[in-house]
């Protein structure tokens, strides 16, 4: 059975470990702009962008694409994160705005491989009626993701589930499992690369160590992607010949194929590298995934 099954074309298949959470009212985009780590006051209705939430130490919770239907309409589509903890946690910080957020749970999401019908880069195709359409591709081909409203549900396919982790690990998006939530900063995680966060839109928690960072030009550790004989687990130390160089924030398997997104010095020198004592090699970053 071969690593990377493609699928049929233009067949969608579940993605059952993506969830979407909506902000609705007079305040959502404010309440947005306020709280998410990407300037949401600079994108247009009817487009979206890579984001996320973050501790006040500056911290990734959560990592997600943010559409801005409009500026009273939000939503956040969040891979593996728990999305009902996130919108009980977001709440508390709701005051007395004018706004109303919940987990959406008659929307379905769809991966599929082949050209957006609608969307296009950053633009959002299609519309909530019949479904959103974001454009996913990158260096590594075309990808459509696609939020639809609850009806016949597109058939789970494990393999090309898997295959669409290893793609976003390819392009270096982290797919963090609850373990490496809250552990790393957005340049930790290289997410300049998706164009995730803003160091110039003002306030928001952990805004400060994340520009503080950027200006200061204090980055020491960024993602590296690394393939092994073996399957890795998050969290698993990155070792040199004589030390620990970095830990696994994301990884995914599919076959043979084994991945992990590491975050690493960025002044290591160059030597043999292992992971839980197997010998892993490093692999290029693919573009293209930026919004």
């Amino acid at each position: 059975m071969p690593d990377n099954p493609q699928a049929l074309p233009g067949q969608a298949f579940a993605l059952p470990d993506h969830r979407v959470i909506a902000l609705e009212g007079r305040d959502a985009a404010a309440f947005a702009q306020a709280q998410f780590m990407n300037d949401v006051k600079a994108l247009a209705d009817g487009h979206w962008q890579w984001s996320g939430w973050l501790t006040p130490k500056g911290r990734v919770i959560a990592l997600f694409a943010l559409l801005r239907v409009s500026d009273q309409s939000i939503r956040l589509l969040l891979p593996d994160s728990d999305a009902a903890a996130m919108v009980q946690s977001l709440k508390r910080f709701v005051f007395r705005s004018k706004i109303w957020i919940d987990l959406r749970e008659d929307l379905v999401i769809e991966g599929r491989y082949g050209v957006p019908e609608q969307g296009k880069r950053a633009k959002i195709g299609g519309d909530e009626a019949s479904g959103l359409e974001l454009d996913v591709g990158g260096e590594g081909g075309a990808r459509t993701l696609r939020i639809a409203p609850a009806g016949p549900a597109a058939e789970t396919d494990a393999q090309a589930l898997a295959r669409w982790t290893l793609d976003d690990l390819r392009h270096g998006l982290p797919r963090l499992p609850a373990s490496q939530t809250g552990q790393w900063t957005p340049q930790q995680l290289s997410l300049e690369r998706l164009n995730a966060f803003s160091v110039k839109k003002g306030c928001y928690p952990g805004q400060e160590i994340v520009a503080r960072t950027h200006f200061l030009g204090k980055a020491k550790r960024g993602l590296v992607l690394f393939e092994s004989p073996v399957e890795v687990a998050a969290g698993a130390e990155v070792r040199g010949e004589a030390a620990v160089l970095g830990t696994v924030a994301s990884s995914a398997s599919l076959g043979s194929t084994h991945l992990a997104l590491a975050v690493l010095s960025l002044d290591r020198t160059e030597g043999p590298t292992s992971i839980d004592g197997h010998a892993v090699s490093e692999q290029p970053l693919l573009a293209g995934l930026e919004r």
